[in-house]
């Protein structure tokens, strides 16, 4: 299906101080997120990149270099470090994104990241279980598009059940990708349950025909992976090329993501960010059926 520039009505900015109130950070957040951010950081598997990270923190401190790095010159280790993310104002924040650039920090200042592989999915090749078809056409739970972008990525940010709480979704982080939302670029999938609470979401942003997942959550079972398969039917339905996972985990690898080389992705970025955007509030236009009996190999194969 061909994909056609689409400008569809803008979401109303939320109001700033409430988004504010939303974001902020107690010092009990902040102490946590450092602490278990720094020993994350000195993991055995990570501990040997520091003094390089260390030694570009410095240099940029000394002499900042404001323009986005070069994605394909990063360091082996911290494996994908690209450079220092100086400010995420919306124009860098794109920019970034359509250069294959990605911001990432648990502590410090904001680091751009442009890993030797990417976790892309090409959308025939999407992965739909028997039991959550079952599960969506039970009826239990309705997806909706940028509905409540704020209370999703809050989520997003916050408390796993099993895992320690280590988060990249800072407050700066949540505020960057709110601007993105506000101005059109942006997009949230929620998965709301009987009651009509919010279960389950994600969100991302979309670059020209290709679309970059950043984080989702879930409350109840499988309630992201639902809400994952509801915008990836759009996606596809839509004409977007691939979705962007930037790194590979267990979850997406049993929905169809895989690994493609760094100089691959950024080829097809490259032609993806050449095509029209869908820029505006997105609306789920498939009822939960419809998706459910979704045979994604039946789509034509990616170019």
């Amino acid at each position: 299906m061909a994909f056609h520039a689409n400008r569809i009505s803008l979401p109303q900015a939320a109001d700033s101080g409430s988004r504010e109130v939303l974001f902020r950070e107690s010092l009990a957040e902040t102490a946590e997120r450092w602490a278990l951010g720094t020993a994350w950081a000195l993991m055995p598997q990570r501990i040997a990149g520091v003094p390089s990270l260390a030694r570009m923190w410095f240099s940029e401190a000394l002499c900042p270099n404001y323009a986005l790095p070069d994605p394909e010159r990063t360091l082996d280790n911290p494996l994908g470090l690209a450079g220092i993310a100086h400010e995420l104002s919306l124009p860098t924040l794109l920019s970034a994104h359509r250069r294959g650039l990605f911001p990432f920090a648990h502590i410090g200042p904001q680091k751009w990241w442009s890993p030797p592989v990417r976790s892309v999915l090409f959308f025939n090749e999407l992965h739909v279980a028997k039991r959550l078809r079952r599960q969506m056409r039970q009826g239990q739970y309705t997806v909706t598009f940028d509905r409540d972008f704020d209370a999703v990525i809050k989520a997003c940010a916050g408390n796993r059940s099993g895992r320690w709480h280590v988060t990249w979704i800072t407050p700066k982080i949540m505020h960057a990708y709110a601007a993105a939302f506000d101005a059109g670029h942006a997009h949230s999938f929620e998965v709301w349950n009987e009651k009509g609470e919010l279960a389950g979401g994600g969100y991302g942003v979309a670059v020209g025909n290709s679309f970059v997942t950043e984080s989702q959550f879930s409350r109840e079972p499988n309630t992201s992976k639902i809400g994952f398969t509801v915008l990836n039917w759009h996606l596809a339905n839509w004409g977007f090329a691939f979705n962007d996972g930037k790194d590979l985990t267990p979850t997406t690898r049993d929905m169809g993501f895989r690994e493609i080389p760094r100089r691959d992705f950024l080829n097809r970025l490259t032609t993806a960010v050449k095509t029209p955007g869908r820029i505006g509030r997105w609306q789920v236009e498939a009822d939960m059926a419809k998706v459910a009996d979704w045979q994604p190999q039946e789509n034509k194969p990616a170019a």
